[in-house]
């Protein structure tokens, strides 16, 4: 029988997420197509491919055997869809960057307004979370990530080094001590399930029995808060162009062997063939180089 790659994107879509709400958010639909369409596929394979419980969706012995063909599939699925791509004659149409919620924020939302204003015909969809996406299979074009990467299939353009700062409000600032130490500080910090997300474990390793004085799993709380004077946050250096205005400012604190941290520029390797991620890379580059040069 044949398994139309519709079919195929939504039984991974389950099993990568655990659940039909899950793959319903990733694949932007409703919950009840998902079970609706599952079925159906249930129903042509001859076999249940989940167990359906209070907790979630998990793999029968027959869902197992179709997740690494399913796997492939989507892979070449990104692979197709990117040569189609390669044909456009100019650099038009969206472009999906994937990046740190903190990049996201501070560097890629206005760099965005520089790419429109540069070029019309461009738009940036910037996914700003802490898991990243497969580029492969053509979840995002172009990745902003602290860890270059390990994959075949993908390609490093670039890699910023950058040094790491602990900041925190000039009012926090002005009712501390002149020479405080990471012990003093009240610290700001990612709450579950992204309490293992940096800076938290570094933080853990450098101050015994860390206990931040404010957690949120949101990284514009966590700046919030910060320049509220709540705490003292981890933030890389990043002199660029694009910076908004913040009452932020950097403490002569040494973070030891976290006072440097990369950030690296990856795309699949065919992804550079299509205009329009090709221009919006090049813009990135750009930028880094400035960035370099200050």
């Amino acid at each position: 029988m044949d398994i139309p790659w519709d079919d195929a994107r939504l039984f991974l879509a389950i099993a990568e997420t655990g659940s039909f709400s899950g793959a319903a958010r990733r694949l932007r639909i409703g919950q009840p197509t998902v079970s609706r369409r599952l079925a159906a596929l249930e129903y042509a394979v001859g076999a249940a491919l989940f167990r359906r419980s209070v907790d979630g969706a998990a793999l029968t012995a027959a869902g197992e055997r179709l997740v690494p063909p399913a796997k492939k599939m989507a892979e070449w699925a990104g692979e197709l869809q990117r040569a189609v791509e390669s044909s456009d004659s100019s650099p038009r149409g969206l472009v999906r960057v994937t990046s740190t919620p903190y990049l996201g924020f501070d560097f890629l939302a206005p760099f965005a307004a520089f790419v429109a204003q540069k070029h019309p015909g461009l738009r940036l969809e910037v996914q700003s979370q802490v898991q990243y996406l497969d580029l492969a299979r053509g979840e995002a074009d172009l990745a902003l990530r602290s860890r270059p990467p390990t994959s075949p299939d993908l390609k490093l353009v670039d890699t910023l080094e950058l040094p790491n700062g602990v900041f925190v409000s000039r009012a926090l600032k002005a009712r501390l001590p002149k020479k405080v130490t990471l012990q003093q500080l009240p610290w700001v910090a990612w709450a579950p399930p992204f309490d293992t997300v940096p800076p938290n474990p570094q933080l853990e390793s450098l101050i015994p029995g860390f206990t931040p004085a404010f957690t949120a799993d949101n990284y514009l709380l966590l700046v919030a808060a910060a320049e509220a004077g709540l705490g003292a946050m981890v933030l890389g250096r990043m002199a660029h162009r694009f910076q908004r205005p913040t009452n932020l400012v950097p403490l002569e604190l040494d973070l030891g062997p976290f006072a440097r941290s990369q950030t690296h520029l990856v795309c699949a390797k065919s992804a550079l063939d299509i205009p329009r991620v090709r221009r919006v890379s090049e813009l990135l580059l750009a930028e880094f180089q400035r960035i370099r040069a200050r």
